[in-house]
């Protein structure tokens, strides 16, 4: 008996230690698909595709942004998301960041809350323009969410009330 008990004991001990050191899953084809959605579609130019500048504190530089059609039917007649609205499930927002007249890298925030890189309900990612990883998906938004989650709520969305 008292061996039974302490084979238990050993096991449930076993038990814990595994997953408690279990990583957090991600899926690793996350970041060729989130890049692929550059080419999945029309998209529509955020004030007719102007060059914004970054607004401090943005890592990203000067930019021109672009919605799929799933994020387009979110906008108001201004082209903007209305404060605490959200976008829909499949709506992709592409931030096209440039150096001087190129474009150097692609940001890019899908909302697929079901997704198992998904943070805060969105992929994130960043890459370069061969599609080579910067900020990968697998980091589920870790140092974009903070900046993102300012006041008014437009769905981790900043640009409509910093342009």
């Amino acid at each position: 008996m008292k061996k039974s008990i302490f084979v238990a004991a050993l096991l449930s001990a076993f038990i814990i230690t595994v997953q408690s050191c279990k990583k957090d899953k991600t899926d690793p084809d996350s970041d060729n698909r989130l890049f692929g959605e550059l080419s999945s579609g029309a998209y529509s130019n955020y004030e007719g595709g102007a060059l914004l500048s970054a607004a401090s504190p943005s890592p990203h530089g000067s930019f021109k942004l672009r919605f799929n059609s799933t994020a387009t039917a979110a906008l108001d007649t201004t082209g903007e998301l209305p404060s605490g609205s959200s976008f829909p499930t499949g709506s992709v927002i592409v931030k096209d960041v440039y150096d001087g007249t190129n474009i150097k890298l692609h940001a890019i925030m899908k909302k697929d809350p079901a997704a198992t890189n998904s943070g805060s309900g969105w992929l994130w990612g960043e890459y370069n323009t061969d599609g080579s990883v910067i900020f990968s998906t697998g980091k589920k938004g870790d140092g974009c969410i903070s900046c993102h989650s300012g006041t008014p709520n437009r769905d981790l969305t900043r640009t409509f009330d910093l342009h």
